[in-house]
Parts: C-alpha cells; sequence; structure tokens
C-alpha cells in the first residue's frame, strides 16, 4: 500500500488543481486553500483538515485469524490503513476502534489514537457503522460538535490511495454528496445461475441482455464497490447511523486497488501485487506526506519520502555481499563498499545517528564501524531489545527509525522500525516485513542508497522550514567533525586574493 503512473512533477504543482467528477489519484487532485495550515508533532505544518478517519479492526476473524495484523508489502494491514489516512491532507485525526491489545499496540505505533471497542459491538454480526458510530461518541463528537467528514477506513483494503481518500473528502465537505465511496470501473458481464431449473435454463444475465453483447467500448461501465473507504458527511451519518444516505457518489480508483481480504487466497493475492503496487504508491504517498511536512517533493515511485532521525543497519549482507574470505590462518576478510562510506559520512555530517547491529562478535565489525565513526552492538541476540534500548538512550521515537536489514534475525528490529527496510536479496521473511526494497545489494552501495533517500527527505523539510536546523541538530561547528557546508566555508574563507 493504487495510483496512476506518475510524472516527475512536484508535489507543489500536483496540488494546485481542483477535484472534479470524482477523480482522486487518477485524474485531478484535491485543491488545497492558500495560507491553509495546522501544528503537527515535532514542528511540522499541514493544510487544514476537516475530517477524522475511523478504522475498525476488531480482533476475531472466522475467514482468516488474525486477519488485521497480517502483513502486506512489509506493514500489518491495520499500519497501511492508519499510514494512508495519516498522509491524506484533508484528514486531522486517526482513530483504530478494536477490542484487541496487539492491533491497538500497532495501531498506536503507527500513529493512530485507540478507542477501546466494547464486547458487544466486537462480535461477528457486529455491523461496521456501530464501532464507528461508538468511536465518534468516545472521541466526543455528536451532530454539533463533530468533523465535517467522517471517513470509514476498512483495514482489510492494503491498497488506499491518499490522494483518494482526499478527493472523497473534498466532495463531501463542498457539498457535492453526502456519501463518496470507493469503486472501480467494471465492464463485465454478469450472470446468476437459476434456483429453478424447470424450463431448462441453467443461468441468466443479470446486467445484460444475453443476446445482445455490446463491445467494450460501446457499453457505459458499472462500479464495484472495494470495500476500502466511505466518505460521510457527519452530521448526516450521526442521522442516518448507516454508511449509505443522500446524495451519494463513488470515487473512482484503480483496479489494482480492489483487493479485499477476507480468506487465505486473497491474502497471497495482495501479498503478490504489493511489490508493484507499492511502487506505483510510493511516489504519490512520499508527495504527500512531505506537503504536510510543508517541503515539495518529485512523485517518484523509486524514492520514498524517508523522513527519519536515525538509521540502525544489520552488518553482514547489508555492508557486505554476505560473504567471507578466510585464509590460512583463519582470518576473516569481508567486502565493502567505499560508496556506503561516503553515504554514512554524509548522514553524519547532517546529525544524523547511526547504528550498526550485528548477532556476530567479530573485529572485522568494529573495525569497520570505529573507521565509519558510527555507534555498534555486536553479539546481539535480539536486535529489537537492543534497537529500543539504543533508541531510547539517544531520545529517538522507533517510528523515526529506519533499519535496514536482509535475514530472520533482523524481524525484531524491522518489526519495530517506522522505516523496515530490506536489500533485495534479502530472506523471504525479511522481504515480507520491509515497507521499501532497495535497488542496490549488500556490499555493493545499499546503504549509500538508504541515506540519499533520508538525506533527500530531510532536505526537503530543512528547505520547507527555511533552513533552521532540526530538533537535536546543532549547527555549531564541532572542530573534530564539520559539516560538509562547515568544511565548504574553511574552504572559502582561507582563500586568499
Amino acid at each position: 500500500m493504487s495510483s496512476s503512473e506518475l510524472t516527475e512533477a512536484t508535489a507543489a504543482d500536483a496540488t494546485t488543481r481542483p477535484a472534479q467528477d470524482g477523480a482522486g489519484a487518477h485524474g485531478e487532485r484535491a485543491a488545497r486553500a492558500p495560507g491553509e495550515g495546522v501544528a503537527l508533532g515535532g514542528g511540522r505544518v499541514a493544510r487544514a483538515a476537516v475530517a477524522i478517519a475511523i478504522i475498525p479492526a476488531r480482533g476475531g476473524s472466522q475467514g482468516l485469524p488474525g486477519k488485521n495484523l497480517a502483513r502486506v508489502g512489509g506493514a500489518p494491514l491495520v499500519a497501511r490503513a492508519v499510514h494512508a489516512a495519516r498522509a491524506a491532507e484533508r484528514i486531522g485525526r486517526v482513530v483504530v476502534t478494536t477490542d484487541d491489545a496487539e492491533i491497538a499496540e500497532v495501531a498506536r505505533r503507527a500513529g493512530a489514537e485507540i478507542v477501546d471497542r466494547p464486547a458487544e459491538l466486537s462480535g461477528a454480526t457486529a455491523s461496521s457503522e456501530s464501532a464507528v458510530l461508538h468511536a465518534l461518541g468516545e472521541s466526543g463528537f455528536d451532530a454539533a460538535s463533530g468533523p465535517a467528514v467522517t471517513v470509514f477506513i476498512q483495514a482489510t483494503s492494503p491498497f488506499i490511495d491518499p490522494a483518494d481518500l482526499d478527493a472523497a473528502v473534498l466532495r463531501v465537505e463542498q457539498g457535492e454528496r453526502d456519501v463518496v465511496f470507493a469503486a472501480t470501473p467494471t465492464h463485465g458481464f454478469l450472470w446468476r445461475e437459476r434456483a429453478d431449473d424447470a424450463d431448462g435454463a441453467s443461468a441468466t444475465g443479470v446486467n445484460h441482455d444475453p443476446t445482445d453483447r455490446p463491445r467494450r467500448q460501446d457499453r457505459e461501465p458499472e462500479y464495484l464497490e472495494t470495500g476500502a473507504f466511505y466518505a460521510l458527511r457527519t452530521d448526516g451519518f450521526l442521522l442516518a447511523r448507516h454508511r449509505f444516505f443522500g446524495r451519494i457518489g463513488i470515487q473512482r480508483v484503480h483496479p489494482d486497488t480492489a483487493v479485499e481480504i477476507d480468506d487465505a487466497a486473497d491474502l497471497a493475492r495482495a501479498r503478490a501485487l504489493a511489490p508493484r503496487v507499492d511502487r506505483r504508491l510510493a511516489g504519490t504517498v512520499a508527495a504527500m506526506l512531505a506537503r504536510r511536512s510543508g517541503a515539495a517533493w518529485v512523485a517518484d515511485p523509486r524514492h520514498p519520502f524517508i523522513d527519519v532521525d536515525a538509521v540502525a543497519t544489520d552488518f553482514d549482507g547489508v555492508h557486505t555481499d554476505d560473504t567471507a574470505t578466510v585464509d590460512e590462518l583463519g582470518r576473516e576478510s569481508v567486502r565493502v563498499s567505499r560508496a556506503d562510506g561516503a553515504g554514512i559520512a554524509r548522514l553524519r555530517d547532517a546529525g544524523v545517528p547511526v547504528l550498526i547491529l550485528s548477532a556476530e562478535a567479530n573485529p572485522v565489525v568494529s573495525r569497520r564501524a570505529e573507521k565509519l565513526g558510527v555507534d555498534c552492538l555486536q553479539g546481539v541476540d535480539d536486535k529489537g531489545a537492543a534497537l529500543r534500548e539504543w533508541a531510547a538512550a539517544r531520545g529517538i521515537r522507533l517510528d523515526r527509525v529506519a533499519y535496514v536489514g536482509n535475514d530472520r534475525g533482523d524481524i525484531p528490529a524491522l518489526d519495530l522500525a517506522g522505516w523496515p527496510i530490506a536489500v533485495p536479496d534479502a530472506a523471504p521473511d525479511a522481504l515480507e516485513r520491509a515497507r521499501h526494497v532497495l535497488e542496490r545489494h549488500g556490499g555493493h552501495g545499499a546503504v549509500r542508497e538508504l541515506a540519499d533517500l533520508v538525506l533527500a527527505a530531510r532536505a526537503a523539510t530543512n528547505a520547507a522550514a527555511g533552513g533552521a536546523p532540526r530538533e537535536g541538530e546543532s549547527r555549531e561547528l564541532d572542530p573534530a567533525h564539520p559539516t560538509r557546508e562547515q568544511r565548504g566555508a574553511i574552504a572559502a574563507a582561507s582563500v586568499t586574493t
């Protein structure tokens, strides 16, 4: 976790065109009113939001146990839904209503508020509407004080484009429709088998006359409800107590997003689609997250907006190609990339802490970390616990950490990091947890590639803030470790004319 083919347009350009005729990421984008903005956590600034997103995610599931925590493209389904809602510009609050402690923890780490869902609303027969109504009430909203728009999002739809959410919200906000829901166009001929076959007819056409078979281009499309999201006028929903009321509109979404996970076969199909769909989504999501930070960002699906405060990595298979040479005395040596060293130097120059985590205790790891000037922990049995302790000691939130790994031992750290990342030849279990897969392999510039992504996102947000240093980032000269810019200034000042 759907968007149309992306162009090399800046995020600022992409926001200047109003939504028309239900188009989202696949047509025109939602307009941004000039001057609108509200403070977000960490000092970032975003446009004023008018909607609250509510994601029902109960723990029980008859078709697929643990469904809402199943991973697609490196993230649990409930986390993917939260990420999509948080990236949308017109959604100000994201609430997950659940009866399950693990779902609540995963959703909280993804950035959602949590509403405890009572037992009477958590059974298989309880409607989603009842959970959304309860969450609105628990959040302190009624028909008079509620947000203009409530967006009901289903976590079982893994590929939600934030631009589609924004377009749907805008149509309800502007009074064009009372309800706008996600649907994808179809020209399929539908049939229904007859229960009574006495007259010899085994099936009958539902949406067509079997004797009249017009060409696809001569037929108006019909629309398949995807179940992904429903934008609702809040006061109307509180009165109707159902997701469909008043004037109903369709938000056309890409056919790739029309995946709703009900069983194991659906989950397998979503996981197979994720690498391709998520690459297409990455540019849109990156641009929207950058805009929420006040920055412009080129919508390039290869370059996600990895805005983090720290980078942690495995060693073998990430800094190396996962091979070693052994001489006749049993001494090991590994191959590393000078490009990776340059990337880490740039991270250090920018004030980004870097940690190497290794399961093995090997002098070559410590020597490499010492040369790079980064923290190193070796002989680590639980990389998740080690990462948590290191981040806490530095006052860094885990959701602001990028971790890159390649094997099963990295899974505890990948599960904790806000940006779990894998090299392309990583073990399947590690790839399954990756939010982004690098193009370069371990030992061949993978760390440099990640460093460039992190620094590009940092440069965009710093530029939007007028070049002001980030929290915890000092612009004072450190004689032992001057930044690249400071070294340039020193060199320029030393030139005599």
